[in-house]
């Protein structure tokens, strides 16, 4: 304002300066910079003051709007406002600003904020530091919102998340020290390379996590010996040669999830779940989906289970054994309970004698962040996004991609697009990014009656292929794993089949998630789970009484699914070894599906 029109009883300010003053702030500065602070924290209180006195019969008082002006509101508005002039004192003259309140654990492990920088030198601190405090100031306002549903404010929260993290400075080349520095170490040649990466993705419709070229399927991925034995429209079904002179007389069969491909559970040599287990003594079966096309665009739910019916029938009758185990990731972990559930209505429940489970649900009352993308508009955008009979992919991919932003789309923004660095050769991140296509009809389906309505978790509140399905009537032994981290099937959400089947069931919680928690080789010695003999109604009370264990699961499982066949074994011959017995050899591992895009 101008000096001479300054309201009554407000001090005048000193006189700013008249020319920029340097890097080190001068008197003129500090004194202008003093005024405006103290005068905007006066104007605070007193407005606070005012706005929270209570009103006079003298005075009509404002009416209180809830998110405006209301006690709360207002506190909030005021902190943050006191909070960033503190900010800025601190930058101006760090040496008269109070000391820096202690920052939340989560704050120092921050991976975006990792250089020396953003701490050591005051610009980039005051960067940074502005930043959590605008995020938690918009997070907190999403929390304190009233008279909105649970449900619409976990939406509004994920949005604002999501804006908080695309908004970080760490994301734009002028407000990143790193960044910054190295454009000038490398002439601006990190920006051009970090294009050419960007137009490389564009290109593709697809983010890219690991350099391209440094995997291959059936070169260092997908290596397990074994052959094509059996193949449908629907899926290849693959046998592995065995290394052990016998075998589990039960054999095994994994049923993967078809959002993705098979060889999750086949990565490299040393991460391979299906070469540890063979290595163990199983004859072990590998369903490898088809990635959907249009030919697939009739296929239903109903189509996935009565494969996996096919699939337990094919190796019956080819190995002459009465009953195989089972194992179902994920989604396919779902249909395999929906598929016991049908046999057990036929009266063929014992066609299966065990079913282990990874990170599947059942009941998808707590499902997670999931839920944010099944109301109606975001059905129709999914509908119209298949018009051919089948999702691309790429769509599947970038929403599992947004609900971990910061770590699988920022992070990859800031490494390969501003700083220009190759990409590091990652073969679970090569998996992630080979997407496969979805039928439309099941995807929506899977979408409208489980995670929108929750039908599966109802007692016939599900029909396939004529029967009713009751989830409460399957008494298969059961081994349930669930990760302590895992955002896609969290652990309460596991959790709660352990109170709908009724057959004796193990339940290990994990460290670590979706993917991590499961490919946990023994060999690594990474991460840890939790197991409770005892009978508990929460997850919360399994924890509270489990025992921990260092490193992998997998031994734990095999001790249990041993206990299932008692110890029974047989020479690893004749239809033991793949393409000698009944079903002939159709080509060698991996097959053909997992390779087709």
């Amino acid at each position: 304002m101008a000096r001479d029109k300054a309201p009554p009883n407000v001090p005048l300010p000193p006189e700013p300066p008249s020319a920029p003053s340097g890097s080190t702030p001068s008197l003129p500065d500090l004194q202008h910079w003093t005024w405006v602070m103290g005068r905007a924290q006066q104007m605070m209180m007193e407005h606070g003051m005012g706005t929270a006195t209570p009103a006079t019969a003298d005075a009509a008082p404002w009416p209180v709007v809830p998110g405006f002006n209301d006690p709360d509101t207002i506190r909030r508005a005021t902190d943050f406002w006191t909070d960033s002039l503190t900010l800025w004192q601190r930058f101006l003259d760090p040496g008269a600003a109070p000391p820096a309140a202690d920052e939340p654990p989560e704050r120092a492990r921050d991976k975006r904020f990792k250089a020396a920088a953003w701490r050591d030198q005051p610009y980039f601190d005051w960067v940074r530091r502005s930043y959590h405090l605008i995020a938690d100031q918009m997070l907190s306002q999403v929390d304190a919102l009233d008279g909105v549903a649970p449900k619409q404010k976990e939406q509004i929260r994920f949005a604002a998340r999501g804006f908080v993290d695309a908004m970080s400075p760490s994301n734009f080349a002028v407000t990143n020290p790193e960044v910054i520095a190295k454009t000038i170490e490398t002439k601006g040649q990190n920006l051009l390379d970090g294009l050419q990466h960007m137009l490389a993705d564009i290109d593709k419709g697809q983010l890219t996590h690991v350099d391209p070229d440094a995997f291959e399927v059936g070169r260092n991925l997908a290596m397990t010996p074994g052959k094509v034995v059996h193949r449908t429209p629907m899926y290849e079904l693959i046998q592995y040669t065995p290394t052990t002179p016998n075998v589990l007389a039960t054999p095994l069969v994994i049923f993967p999830p078809w959002i993705n491909r098979f060889y999750i559970l086949d990565l490299t040599p040393e991460k391979s779940f299906i070469a540890w287990c063979v290595d163990q003594g199983i004859t072990v079966f590998m369903v490898s989906w088809k990635s959907a096309d249009a030919s697939m665009k009739d296929v239903i739910w109903d189509d996935y289970i009565a494969a996996q019916v096919d699939a337990i029938d094919t190796i019956r009758s080819a190995l002459d054994v009465p009953a195989v185990h089972t194992i179902g990731y994920c989604v396919a972990g779902t249909t395999l309970a929906a598929t016991l559930a049908l046999l057990t209505a036929r009266d063929e429940a014992d066609k299966v004698a065990s079913a282990t489970f990874f990170t599947a649900q059942v009941d998808f009352a707590q499902a997670g962040e999931l839920q944010h993308f099944v109301d109606d508009e975001q059905l129709k955008l999914v509908a119209s996004l298949s018009p051919d009979g089948f999702l691309d992919g790429r769509y599947m991919a970038m929403t599992f991609n947004l609900l971990r932003g910061r770590d699988l789309i920022w992070n990859y923004v800031t490494n390969n697009y501003l700083l220009g660095a190759d990409y590091a050769p990652f073969d679970l991140l090569h998996w992630n990014g080979d997407t496969t296509n979805l039928p439309a009809k099941w995807h929506l389906g899977y979408l409208t009656d489980l995670y929108r309505d929750n039908r599966l978790a109802t007692p016939g509140g599900m029909v396939v292929d004529g029967v009713p399905i009751d989830l409460t009537t399957v008494a298969t032994p059961s081994y349930i794993q669930a990760g302590r981290e895992d955002h896609i099937a969290p652990a309460d959400s596991v959790w709660a089949m352990t109170r709908i089947f009724r057959g004796p069931m193990k339940f290990v919680l994990a460290g670590s998630g979706h993917i991590a928690g499961v490919v946990n080789p023994p060999a690594q010695q990474k991460y840890q789970y939790w197991t409770n003999a005892e009978a508990v109604d929460t997850l919360d009370d399994f924890v509270a009484g489990a025992t921990e264990t260092k490193g992998s699961w997998w031994p734990d499982w095999l001790d249990w699914l041993r206990a299932r066949d008692g110890g029974d074994q047989v020479p690893a011959k004749r239809a033991r070894v793949p393409g000698t017995g009944a079903l002939p050899s159709l080509g060698d591992a991996p097959g053909e599906y997992v390779r087709a895009r």
